[in-house]
């Protein structure tokens, strides 16, 4: 590498950008924030005021030709992912796009291709990995609790969470400029949800248990709120369950339960804003104790980020999510799709399309 921090530059200026990706950026012990690129001009001046990069483009495929930028960040509409991963590979450029990989599994499988054919990084935004309450639970799992009898995760995105996310977030600056889709995504709801919020869902229930082999769904929608519940098979011989709801007349309300041959493990996971990590209860049966990690650095996007550039730069094993990983939590979430559909159990390996 040219230098002891990776050089990155961030495609969007949006909210996720402003809100964690370019502030990773300045706070990471490892990364430098080098350019910023949308095609809004003035959503990008202002931006830029305020975090200075180095060098600011209205055009991507400028920004991509700058031989000093060593890794994008892709932080645009999930419509966008899979293009703009492409452009910056071919570019020569490692890649962290945001979760989740695509909204096709096609589209999925043509970018795993190009990721091969670099041998250069690619990694999916799936930054509850790095919350080190799961990331301990997960150790346990892996390396304690002997055979894993059942899983439960649950992923509840409150009515009430607006007024929390404009009391802790920056103020985000907009445009009218801004690039979107040639359709509004969040007119379709069951798709919406399932991209933003079930992507996180199913990427935590195979960080702890590995492959889903086949899903049965249903899908109910009242009042405004909508709830998904799966019943899971993972590769492991085991069983769980999702519940995904959206709107849940409650507080914040997302966690897991895991129970195993050794122990077991309760996590009760907050809203991604507040940067505070899962409070984990570990229950060990070989010695009868509870154990709770303080963990107190919950900044996962910044965690995201410098161990993304770990890998680059030390060559540091990668504990993001991977090609593989995205691949499959977007084959989980058409399944998912395709059993509230059909009403029947599908296998994830004969899933095709998108939601």
């Amino acid at each position: 590498m040219k230098s002891e921090k990776l050089r990155i530059g961030i495609l969007g200026c949006g909210p996720i950008s402003q809100a964690a990706h370019i502030e990773s950026c300045r706070k990471g012990r490892n990364v430098e924030l080098y350019a910023l690129c949308d095609a809004a001009e003035d959503l990008l001046y202002r931006v830029a005021e305020i975090h200075r990069p180095q060098f600011t483009y209205t055009n991507y495929d400028e920004m991509l030709r700058n031989d000093d930028i060593d890794a994008v960040i892709i932080g645009v509409s999930d419509f966008f992912h899979v293009s703009a991963a492409m452009k910056a590979l071919k570019a020569g450029k490692h890649v962290l796009v945001e979760k989740p990989l695509g909204v096709t599994i096609e589209e999925c499988l043509e970018l795993k291709k190009v990721v091969k054919d670099s041998g250069l990084i690619l990694q999916v935004g799936n930054m509850k990995r790095f919350d080190e309450g799961i990331s301990t639970a997960r150790n346990f799992v892996k390396n304690e609790m002997g055979e894993m009898l059942a899983l439960k995760a649950w992923y509840g995105d409150n009515h009430a969470r607006y007024t929390l996310t404009d009391n802790v977030m920056p103020i985000i600056e907009r445009s009218e400029q801004s690039l979107k889709p040639e359709h509004d995504v969040k007119e379709n709801k069951k798709q919406y949800y399932m991209l933003a919020h079930g992507s996180h869902l199913v990427d935590t229930a195979r960080f702890f248990a590995g492959n889903i082999v086949s899903v049965q769904a249903n899908y109910t929608e009242k009042f405004g709120a909508n709830n998904w519940l799966a019943t899971i098979e993972f590769e492991n011989g085991s069983y769980g369950q999702l519940d995904l709801t959206i709107g849940v007349r409650m507080d914040w309300h997302e966690g897991f339960q895991i129970y195993g041959e050794y122990g077991s493990v309760v996590g009760k996971t907050f809203n991604p804003w507040l940067f505070k990590s899962s409070e984990v209860d570990i229950f060990s049966a070989k010695d009868g104790q509870y154990r709770r990690p303080l963990a107190p650095d919950g900044h996962f996007y910044r965690r995201q980020l410098e161990g993304f550039a770990d890998t680059i730069l030390n060559q540091q094993p990668m504990n993001g999510a991977t090609i593989e990983d995205g691949m499959e939590n977007m084959k989980a979430m058409v399944a998912i799709a395709h059993s509230v559909e059909s009403g029947e159990r599908v296998k994830l390996a004969n899933v095709r399309g998108g939601l």
